[in-house]
């Protein structure tokens, strides 16, 4: 290998470990942050008619520019990446990416509210940007397989139910046991624990005393035993993400190792 190919690869090596060590500055994440939540404001300051159309040059420089930031803070996290690809195995920054791109591409009038839509959405970024939203949101993704089998206990018990209350109660409360779909509605608003002994039972209970039986029954089987499935798996779920925490900085130092391994290797070459 020539002196100069060596060079060029020392220059190129401490090129991206400075941008590396942008990237991973606090003050990086912190301004990303703050373009988010900035762009947020932006957004929802627009749903006002009177301040969007008086502020509307202002609203248009203020969101390119908040674009442009988007852009260079893509750039710099796509250059520190080696080989560039393993930028992209990440979910994360491909949505990230899908983010940037779309505010150059969505700019027309045709797709005008597409583009509002997407404006809207970079707000979800900080989900990408703040590590410890990331891991929650991955822990309810993986939660996804395991809440299937629940949500189908869960669909039939509530099918029982309101078939039951149907057949029981749709004479005595025909405006929340009527039919199905508003049997349905009312054991929905019964699970939320939202002023269902109020409304719907104790009325209930003038015209059938014993209607109190089906109440508790299912509250105590919807609300305190199968709900609360749902919140144990996801507990657990985060639990697991937090451990994955530690592999994460394992992987960290590896590759940390080759860098420096990779370092040492071009000093050699250039000592030879």
């Amino acid at each position: 290998m020539s002196e100069l190919q060596v060079e060029k690869q020392r220059v190129r090596w401490w090129s991206r470990y400075w941008i590396k060590k942008i990237v991973r500055h606090p003050l990086f994440s912190n301004t990303v942050i703050m373009m988010i939540l900035l762009n947020a404001i932006l957004v929802g300051l627009e749903t006002y008619p009177q301040i969007a159309n008086k502020h509307h040059t202002l609203f248009y420089i203020m969101d390119q520019c908040i674009l442009a930031v988007f852009t260079i803070e893509l750039g710099l996290r796509l250059l520190s990446e080696k080989p560039f690809y393993r930028f992209f195995q990440d979910p994360w920054n491909v949505f990230d990416f899908f983010l940037v791109v779309s505010g150059y591409v969505f700019v027309s009038a045709h797709f005008m509210t597409v583009f509002r839509v997407l404006r809207i959405i970079r707000v979800l970024r900080a989900i990408s940007t703040i590590p410890s939203l990331r891991r929650l949101v991955e822990a309810l993704i993986l939660t996804i397989p395991t809440l299937g089998n629940i949500s189908l206990l869960l669909g039939l018990f509530f099918y029982i139910f309101a078939v039951t209350g149907t057949i029981l109660f749709a004479n005595a409360s025909p405006e929340y046991f009527g039919s199905l779909h508003q049997s349905f509605l009312t054991l929905f608003q019964m699970v939320t624990l939202e002023a269902w002994a109020s409304d719907i039972m104790r009325p209930l209970l003038e015209k059938v005393p014993w209607a109190w039986i089906y109440f508790v029954l299912f509250i105590m089987m919807g609300t305190f035993v199968i709900l609360n499935l749902f919140v144990g798996i996801i507990v657990n779920k985060v639990e697991n993400i937090e451990d994955t925490k530690v592999d994460d900085l394992y992987r960290e130092v590896h590759l940390l190792r080759l860098e420096i391994a990779e370092l040492k290797k071009l000093i050699h070459q250039a000592k030879e």
